[in-house]
């Protein structure tokens, strides 16, 4: 028959290993979502870089646009001043 003492220190050790196992499991898992929340950052950035760069190329394909001229002469210039309401520019000088 086992002693008191001798199955309290049993026990005791029994309880560490666990306590061990455990600290191991729970740094695992923290490790896992630490990588996997840094990915997501990362997957973040490229998406707002992504989302930079199309907006850039709108916005100077908009100002490109604008800044050309017709090469056709009998074209005129109309602009849209809202609504259903448009402004037309140049058609008394057609020929």
């Amino acid at each position: 028959m086992d002693t008191p003492k001798a199955s309290g220190i049993a026990w005791r050790s029994l309880v560490t290993v666990a306590g061990a196992v455990a600290t191991s499991i729970a740094v695992a898992v923290a490790a896992v979502l630490a990588v996997v929340f840094a990915a997501t950052l990362v997957v973040i950035g490229f998406m707002a870089t992504a989302l930079l760069g199309l907006a850039a190329f709108a916005l100077r394909a908009r100002h490109g646009h604008a800044a050309t001229t017709p090469s056709d002469p009998s074209l005129i210039e109309a602009r849209h001043m809202g609504g259903h309401s448009w402004v037309a520019y140049g058609w008394n000088e057609r020929r």
